[in-house]
């Protein structure tokens, strides 16, 4: 099936052609200080996003060892999610199934959804994958071992669980979803999508999801955290989330910009990227965005993007306090 993007753990599609990511760092941009909050807008109070709690949750998920599928420390990882989402009061759903991966592997999958007012027909939905990668092949070494995935699952599970916190204390207007997806990072190694091009292969859970969601949801729109941990993150708008829900990039851009993170959010259009939110975008027709780690002057994710590199040294607390506040801040401003 012909898409109009690549995987996001693979391959980016740039000015017509499709090349291979190389591994490579962003540019060092200099953190704005977070400023004091809570943050009154419009007179809207907005918590105050805890970026040392969010990193504590992120090296809670390390620490359990690498999320993939069928192991202990996934099983374990699950059950931590659950309680805590049901510690800050949200009504808990795991949608469990099977998927199969590129080598005909059977996986058992969670999807977990923790909803805050789930009456409530006005709400938005937060999304981030939990797995991590079962193999390093874009290292040197080790290239057969799983990986930590601090950054590539765990942040972006870190800072929804913080923003879930925070609405415990505070109410906002309106009903939040927090979705910890499963089975995202399960694609082929670059040598084998060169001839497969097996887009499909990524984002499992996702695709099991949007095959078997209630009916009846319909949240105004939904945002993909992905890779929003590393030192120095620049977030361009994401090609494929300004042609499905540019309104809503838009918005969050400014926000960001508004309470001073315009130095993480680009207002510049970069990468066509097939990550979670291209088959929520296409099959659950929930206008969603990807918030994701991507470089535009190299054009390639981080240089320890599906690597052993990938662990809690590269997780830095401003990226975490300018994700995370922004996302308290689009959420606090939504009326019923």
């Amino acid at each position: 099936m012909a898409q109009a993007g690549v995987s996001i753990s693979k391959w980016i599609l740039t000015l017509g052609c499709v090349s291979i990511l190389a591994s490579c760092s962003t540019p060092d941009k200099k953190a704005e200080t977070p400023p004091e909050l809570p943050v009154v807008k419009n007179a809207v109070q907005v918590p105050d996003f805890n970026a040392d709690s969010s990193y504590s949750f992120i090296k809670t998920q390390v620490d359990f060892g690498p999320r993939v599928p069928n192991t202990k420390a996934h099983e374990k990882c699950a059950e931590w999610y659950i309680t805590k989402l049901k510690m800050y009061g949200l009504t808990v759903h795991v949608q469990e199934g099977t998927v199969t991966d590129y080598e005909n592997r059977s996986m058992k999958i969670k999807n977990i959804m923790g909803s805050f007012n789930p009456g409530s027909k006005a709400r938005i939905i937060l999304f981030s994958h939990w797995d991590s990668r079962r193999i390093a092949d874009d290292d040197s070494v080790r290239k057969n071992e799983a990986i930590d995935g601090a950054d590539d699952g765990a942040s972006g599970c870190g800072v929804m669980l913080e923003v879930a916190r925070q609405i415990a204390k505070l109410s906002p207007q309106i009903g939040v979803d927090v979705m910890f997806l499963d089975a995202e990072d399960t694609g082929e190694p670059h040598s084998l999508s060169i001839a497969k091009h097996p887009e499909d292969a990524w984002c499992l859970g996702t695709q099991y999801w949007t095959k078997n969601m209630p009916p009846d949801y319909h949240p105004r729109f939904g945002i993909l955290l992905d890779m929003v941990g590393a030192k120095n993150a620049t977030f361009p708008m994401e090609a494929n989330s300004m042609a499905f829900a540019s309104d809503y990039v838009k918005k969050i851009w400014q926000e960001a910009a508004d309470i001073g993170f315009s130095n993480f959010f680009l207002y510049t259009e970069d990468g066509q990227i097939t990550d979670d939110h291209f088959y929520i975008n296409r099959d659950a027709k929930i206008p969603t965005v990807d918030i994701i780690n991507y470089n535009s002057v190299t054009g390639g994710f981080g240089s320890y993007h599906h690597t052993h590199a990938d662990n809690l040294s590269i997780i830095d607390r401003n990226t975490l306090k300018g994700v995370g506040q922004t996302l308290l801040q689009v959420i606090y401003s939504e009326k019923p």
